[in-house]
């Protein structure tokens, strides 16, 4: 008598096959109380990652805006429009991220500083102008980066 092979999971496969239809397939398991059937390895693998996608994101739009606060700064003389978009699209971005989730401020004060050198870093890139016109620690502090009307001077 052969031993039983442990069975495969169907839905387990189905999340190296078709990523869209697993997570269609685990939602509707979800939703019908259906747990013994979810792919929980997978499941909880891509909890994880949306986790660190929303640290990225933040991150992300931070250096953006913090760079573009440099530039709007220390090139008064090269200010457009187009800074000014990016500014206000850059901290709506992260004014929404914190909205939707208010847990991630810790983050934002952790990560500030670190995003910040990154932006001083490409803003010394993209302007030309040596890496020590700006300063070591950001002159913007964290509320005056997400304050709407804030531009400096």
């Amino acid at each position: 008598m052969t031993a039983p092979q442990p069975k495969v999971s169907t839905n387990s496969q189905l999340y190296d096959q078709d990523f869209y239809l697993w997570l269609e397939t685990t939602a509707q398991q979800l939703k019908a109380g259906k747990f013994a059937e979810v792919d929980l390895a997978n499941l909880i693998e891509e909890i994880e990652c949306m986790g660190r996608s929303e640290k990225r994101a933040l991150e992300s739009n931070l250096v953006i805006l913090l760079m573009h606060l440099l530039k709007y700064k220390y090139q008064p003389g090269k200010r457009t429009n187009s800074w000014l978009s990016t500014i206000f699209e850059h901290r709506r971005r992260l004014n929404k991220n914190l909205q939707d989730s208010p847990s991630l401020k810790n983050y934002f004060a952790e990560t500030f500083a670190e995003c910040y050198q990154d932006a001083r870093q490409q803003a010394a890139i993209e302007t030309g102008l040596s890496f020590d016109t700006f300063p070591v620690e950001s002159p913007f502090t964290t509320d005056e980066s997400l304050n709407k009307d804030f531009l400096p001077e």
